[in-house]
């Protein structure tokens, strides 16, 4: 939040930004990294999906000014990722925990405890495992892992070394946990249509995604704007009456560039799309 909304601020001093986070020591930082535009912004303690009420409340801040734009930057910060003790890694061992708000929730270890073992290969499916996502789903299951070195080793009991792939074997399970932990691909499908709403008529959604669960969930949303739900023959013609409620920047999304990359490695999966609401 508080590097994109700094640079921002910076470039145009009449914008003021309402940042939206659920993890207090993202906010904590945000609001260490913005003070200096001081009244200009506000911090909200809040999820994409609550996007609707937010800009409700903020409505007197606002002074009656429109929403000409929303970034929505999602997935987990390179802060919690290097955080160890937040559990979002393999690569320290520490309690598997994965919320993004620490405060409320179940756990990932307590999901586990929770879950139904076919929805749960459904879940590792979704997110790229193939072959192995039943195999991996009972054994993680049947462990009930406490810490992220227990959910690696469970992962890693049923995958065999000829076959693991270029990275850690333990790499989409811990995604997809933390995606079903989070609600993330629920916050994302709510925050898209709430930000559509909030957004004035030439506004501007711009949607950094990480994954490709993500990506394809933004990239359908588009379209479906883009044609007002139409799904009528091409060869016709539209007879529905349907009606655009955006345009689109580019059919493909935008990827980060060489340099990008050089500045930040975790950039590389990292996939831009834009889309800008019409005027009714």
């Amino acid at each position: 939040m508080a590097d994109h909304s700094a640079r921002l601020l910076a470039a145009y001093p009449s914008l003021r930004i309402i940042g939206i986070d659920r993890d207090p020591e993202a906010r904590a930082q945000a609001a260490k990294v913005l003070a200096p535009f001081g009244d200009r912004v506000r911090i909200v303690s809040a999820t994409f999906g609550e996007m609707r009420e937010v800009v409700t409340d903020a409505r007197a801040w606002l002074a009656g000014a429109p929403i000409v734009g929303v970034l929505m930057d999602l997935g987990v910060s390179s802060h919690q990722l290097d955080a160890g003790e937040r559990g979002f890694s393999f690569r320290a061992d520490a309690p598997l925990d994965m919320r993004m708000d620490p405060t409320s929730g179940l756990t990932a270890a307590e999901y586990i405890a929770s879950a139904d073992v076919h929805e749960f290969t459904r879940l590792l499916r979704e997110n790229g495992e193939d072959r192995f996502a039943g195999a991996i789903a009972r054994s993680i299951i049947k462990s009930l892992p406490q810490t992220t070195a227990e959910l690696s080793a469970a992962v890693e009991r049923v995958v065999p070394m000829a076959v693991r792939r270029k990275g850690h074997v333990a790499t989409r399970a811990f995604q997809a946990l933390r995606i079903a932990v989070n609600d993330e691909m629920g916050q994302l499908a709510r925050g898209l249509e709430g930000a559509l709403e909030v957004l004035a008529a030439d506004g501007i959604l711009t949607v950094i995604s990480y994954h490709s669960g993500e990506d394809r969930t933004v990239k359908s949303t588009f379209q479906r704007w883009a044609t007002g739900g139409c799904q009528c023959s091409q060869a016709l013609g539209c007879v529905c009456g349907a009606v655009a409620l955006a345009t689109v920047d580019r059919a493909s999304s935008q990827l980060a560039t060489a340099n990008e990359i050089s500045l930040n490695p975790r950039a590389r999966s990292a996939r831009l799309r834009i889309a800008r609401k019409v005027r009714a």
